[in-house]
This record gives C-alpha cells, structure tokens and sequence, in this order.
C-alpha cells in the first residue's frame, strides 16, 4: 500500500508518498520505497511477481514497474495523467489500475483512454470503449472588460470606517487619506488634507471633538496624530518618539490612548506582506500628547479596545479568546471564545475576531468571512465557548456576503462593517422588532386559514378568474412577494471621486527593433507611436504616420517588447499598514510587466493598491487579482449560498475573476 510520509503542505517536495508493507499478523508497517518523486497506487501482478507504481519525474508523471524477484526497475509508461500528489488527494493520488489475470499486461487509465500495457515493454494496447452520456454543460464563462479610460474613478475600497460617540457620523480612510462625513446621506470631508504620508486607523475621542490616527512617511517614519473632526485647526502629533502607531483607541474616560506601536526599522525593513519583523507593544499616551507608557507586548492577542468601562482594555487572543486586563497588563480574564463550522473531523476554526460590546453584554465576531454577535454568558469556571454553527447561546448572524473591518456602534446595539466601497449598518433592534413582525404576521395567517377551514361551504360560484378581480388579486400577491421575508441592514455606497493617472502627449520611439506579437513579425528600425497610454501605430520606420508636435525618442540598439501579462504574481504588498510605494510593484513594473493578476491575495489591501497605481499615487503595473480564495472554509451550502459568495466579488470587489481552492464539488 502506499502511505502519506507527512501532512499535505502547499509546496510539496514531491516525497509525499511512498510504498510500504502492512504485516496482518504483527501489524508492523515496513517501508519499501525511499523515491524523490513519490511512490503512489501500488499494485501487485496475481503471480506475485510484478510490482507497478505511480511516480513523479522533473515535470511528469510515470508508471514505474519492478521485478520483484531481481529488484531491478524500469519505466513501464512515461508520461502518463498527472498525479494528484500536491493536494489533499480526497479521490486518491492516481487512477486504480489493474493486472490482466495472466500478469502479462497492466491495465491503466491515461490521456482520455484505457490502455493495456505489456510488461514486457510492448507498446500500449488502446481498449476501446464508448459511453452513453447525458452531461449538462453551462453556459461559456467567458466575458470581455473594458481599460477604462475615463478621467475620473470610484475608488473601489474603504477602510477602517468608525462611527462617532454619538453615532451621527463616520470617520474612515481611502487611499491612505482621513475621511469624516455625516451618516447616512452625508459629504465626505477630507481630514488632515496638509499632512502628508500615509493616514490609517481613525479613532474618535468620546466627546466626537478629535479623531487620533497613525500616520507615516518614508522621509520622517511614523506618528501618532490627532486632528478636530470638524477639519478646524492643523493636526497635533502626539507621540514623541518615531514607531509605527497602528489601531489607536481612544479610552471612555478620554483621557489616555492606546496604540500598538511597531519599530519603523521594522517596518522599513520588512520585504514581505507582513507589516513587521519583529514583535510589537501595546502603549498608551496622554490624550494630548506625551511620552508613551508600555502596558505588555502584543504576543498574542490583536484588536485592543474598549467598553464602558475605563479601567479595563480588551483584547482578542487567538487561544484563549475575548480577554481584558488592567491598565498595568496584570490580571487578564478570559471571558469567551467563539468557533465556526468544522472540516471534515478537525476541530472547529476559532474566530479571526471577536469585540465586546460597550455594554459588555454581547461580542461580535468574525468567522471566516461572515460577522455574528453572540451573547457573552456570565458563568464561572472555564471560559465558555460559543460555536456559532451549533450554538449553545443566543448567536445572530448579520451578513449573507461577508463583512469586513466591522466595529460596535456606540449603544451596543448597532453594528458597522464595510464592504468594497459599501458601508453597512446593522440595528439590532430593528431586527429583533422586524423578526417578531413576521412572527405575529405568520401567525394570524395561520388563525386565518385554520378558521376558514372551520367555516361550512356554500354554493356561491367562485368570481371570473379572468376579470378585475383577479387582477388585483395578482397585484396584491405580487406586492406581498417584494416585501422582504427578513431584516436588511441599512447599506450605503460611498463613492468618492479619484483622478485617472492618463499620460497626455505623443511620443514616437524610434530605431529599434520591434517585436510587434504580430505572429512572427519583427521589425527592424521601426516607429511606435504612443498618444496618452495608448499605442497608435507601430510599423518600419517612415511608414507610418507622425502626429505634429510628437516628441521622438531615439531608441536605436534597443528591442522593444510589448508589457509583459504575469497572470500568476503574488506581490502582496505590505497589509494592514499600507506602503507608499511597494518595491514589488515597482520591481515587476521595472522588469517590464506592465500587467498583473494575483490569484489568491489572502485580504482585501490589493483593492486600494489598484486604485493607488490608477489614480498615480504608486508605480506598478496595472493591477487585477482574484481578491482572497475561495475556500472550503466557506462552507457553501447551496446555489443561493454560492450566489451570495460571487456577489461579493462581482459586486462588491470587482474582481473580474475568483480563485476557488480545494471548496468543494457541485454535489454537496
């Protein structure tokens, strides 16, 4: 039989699988293979005498056949259908294959046929065979996007979004600027306009007269800002020392704001998606600015905030759940911890997320892409656990598509979230009031029903079907059927207005040879003749057309490719935290990419970058991507619910594409 060697890891050495020996009397395993490329579908011929397995080799996979009285091997098939070796394998690694009952030939699956093989190293013998089959083939998904060229755009994400103490307003970023507006209907107002660098974060003060946020530029590092929310006055530093001040929260009381605080070397010096290098610290400062006291690292535990209570802060730990603990860091209390819907036999994931409540009655959590409140239950002993798939205390869940970047509303009985470009306020109230409406409806229509039932007939005839009557009737049901049969929050998009980066001008590049993707055709000193971003012409050179006023660019000794397409670029910029200029961006753009796709971008940042290349705020190439996958951690239950999950790509992210990885089939 053959075994896994380990667990399944996304980048596979390839040593995944191998052959062993299952004794049925000692139940000792013995190992029979040791192969680089893997040993998988092992099967043995009746006289015992042939053994063939599946491999890898370089890019391929191969039938191995071995002499099992010589140990000595030999390729029986190569290549054959590729292995199954780099996933979970769920249908086994390969195709099950069979000896003839005479051990001459193997009988083996590959490129669409049925083969026999001679193990004598005769070549394959196709076995024919046809199949009666009813297959159901949709639609070709196959569709053409525009490059917009218009002068203005909207910008496709935003960020962070909090509301004021009193919940009349909402402070928020887009392309790293500070937003406040009146909510709902409301302008927004640009915050902080003369204060240059990158601007996250926003947090307001509990009187709704500042709103503290972090701020950074490459030439100074960070800072910890606070600015008037009525965009009076200039923007106060609050922080003495340069660091990465990131997700400040102000206290009840309004006196101190916490901040967790990062090195700027750290931050300067990390290459990959991850903000930091090394290990940050939660702090606070005076509200008006300060040196700033370490309350404990930041080891474990995200999201530090607050409730009504000033002398505690709270905070989300991976292991132990909803915690808080004094202003000292001492005393840390679990107070709940909430789970999600299992895979397969694993233990259930624990959330990403989870806030109290300002009245400390409730937490709002986040479960893969969907948020819930659940009801933090008073009880002693172990920190209970709240699985909001089985729950054993009140959960509600709020979202059908996914939320993001969600926060309590100041009454603890509103919730916010943010979408794309949408923002979305869920009353908690109103949906308890509307649920019990359609409960009461509900039940008189039953009352109604059962006492026309109880009712003797009569001979009166029924009205024409066909006459006015019935019309309305229609009418009226068609009505009944718009209203909703549950509560809506309230959504509101906002669409802010951000100029297109558009080159104006002509330029003509001159001399060089021109690979034109023409099929085979290269010119040699050739013309390319470029208005705004767009190619205009490209043939030899005095053969086509120069515009008056053109600006020619000699180009001569050099090879003018078209930008290259890497629809498979995992840039994944810094996240969270958002760089001004990515160097990854500018490294493909430099090596002459002008065009990516990330399949699988793991958040949602990707969203600003793009606007942040559109609107000329970064060098990059123009950037498309799937936006996160979609996993089996999803949990799609049925075609509306795999409908809601594309609409928040096609509606919300405007992605054009999706990745979907190891969801599931059509079937579940």
């Amino acid at each position: 039989h053959a075994y896994r060697t380990g667990s399944w890891t996304y980048n596979s050495s390839l040593r995944d699988y191998q052959i062993a020996v299952y004794d049925r009397e000692t139940g000792e395993v013995e190992r029979k293979s040791n192969r680089y490329g893997g040993a998988f579908r092992p099967v043995l011929s009746p006289d015992g005498r042939w053994l063939v397995y599946g491999t890898r080799h370089i890019a391929d996979t191969g039938l191995r056949i071995r002499d099992l009285e010589t140990g000595e091997e030999r390729w029986l098939a190569y290549p054959v259908q590729r292995d199954d070796m780099e996933s979970r394998a769920t249908r086994d690694a390969y195709p099950g294959m069979s000896f003839t009952p005479d051990s001459r030939e193997l009988v083996a699956t590959y490129g669409g046929k049925i083969w026999r093989i001679p193990v004598d190293g005769g070549d394959p013998i196709q076995i024919p065979f046809e199949v009666d089959l009813d297959l159901d083939i949709g639609p070709l998904v196959d569709f053409d996007y525009r490059i917009e060229d218009s002068p203005t755009f909207h910008a496709k994400q935003i960020r962070d979004g909090v509301p004021s103490p009193d919940g009349e307003r909402l402070a928020f970023t887009v392309l790293n600027e500070l937003y406040v507006m009146d909510y709902p209907g409301g302008e927004p107002e640009r915050l902080a306009e003369d204060l240059e660098g990158v601007h996250q974060h926003p947090a307001w003060s509990p009187d709704g007269e500042w709103i503290a946020f972090g701020q950074w530029t490459d030439e100074d590092g960070g800072a910890l800002y606070r600015t008037r929310s009525d965009g009076g006055g200039d923007p106060q530093r609050l922080a003495s020392a340069p660091a990465l001040y990131q997700y400040p929260k102000w206290s009840p009381d309004g006196q101190r704001i916490l901040a967790i605080r990062g090195s700027a070397r750290s931050y300067e010096s990390a290459i990959a998606r991850g903000i930091l290098t090394e290990p940050t610290e939660l702090i606070w400062i005076p509200a008006g600015g300060g040196d700033a006291t370490v309350i404990r690292g930041m080891g474990g535990i995200s999201a530090p905030h607050f409730t009504e209570d000033p002398e505690r802060i709270f905070a989300y730990s991976f292991g132990d759940g909803l915690v808080s603990f004094r202003w000292d860091g001492t005393d840390q209390r679990a107070h709940v911890k909430v789970t999600g819907q299992s895979q397969g036999s694993g233990p259930p994931p624990p959330a990403s997320l989870v806030l109290m409540a300002p009245r400390g009655d409730l937490a709002l959590a986040q479960v893969v892409n969907d948020l819930y409140v659940v009801t933090v239950p008073r009880v002693g002993g172990d920190t209970p656990t709240i699985n909001v798939a089985s729950p054993s205390f009140p959960v509600r869940k709020l979202t059908d598509i996914g939320g993001q970047f969600p926060a309590w509303g100041p009454d603890g009985r509103t919730v916010h979230w943010s979408i794309g470009n949408a923002h979305v306020v869920y009353d908690i109230d109103a949906a308890e009031a509307f649920e019990d409406s359609v409960a009461v409806a509900k039940k008189q229509e039953a009352e109604a029903e059962d006492a026309a039932d109880d009712e003797p007939g009569d001979d009166v005839e029924p009205a024409d079907s066909t006459g006015a009557d019935a019309e309305a009737g229609e009418d009226q049901e068609a009505e009944e059927d718009e209203e909703p049969d549950e509560y809506r929050p309230e959504e509101q998009r906002l669409l802010l207005d951000y100029g297109r980066d558009i080159p104006q001008g002509v330029v003509v590049l001159r001399g060089g040879r021109v690979i034109t993707m023409n099929g085979d055709e290269v010119i040699e000193g050739g013309d390319v003749v470029v208005r705004n971003n767009r190619i205009e012409a490209v043939g030899r050179q005095g053969s086509v057309s120069i515009p008056d006023g053109a600006e020619v660019i000699d180009v001569s000794g050099h090879t003018i490719v078209p930008g290259y397409v890497d629809t498979h670029a995992h840039l994944r910029a810094a996240y969270g935290f958002h760089r001004i200029q990515p160097w990854a961006y500018a490294a493909n753009l430099a090596f002459g990419v002008t065009t990516t796709r990330d399949p699988q971008t793991a958040t949602t940042d990707v969203l600003s970058y793009e606007d942040a290349v559109r609107a000329g705020r970064m060098l990059g190439p123009r950037i498309y991507s799937t936006g996160p996958g979609v996993f089996s951690s999803e949990n799609i239950r049925s075609l509306d619910h795999a409908r809601d999950v594309m609409k928040r790509y096609a509606e919300y992210y405007d992605t054009k594409t999706i990745k979907m990885y190891g969801a599931g089939n059509r079937e579940q």
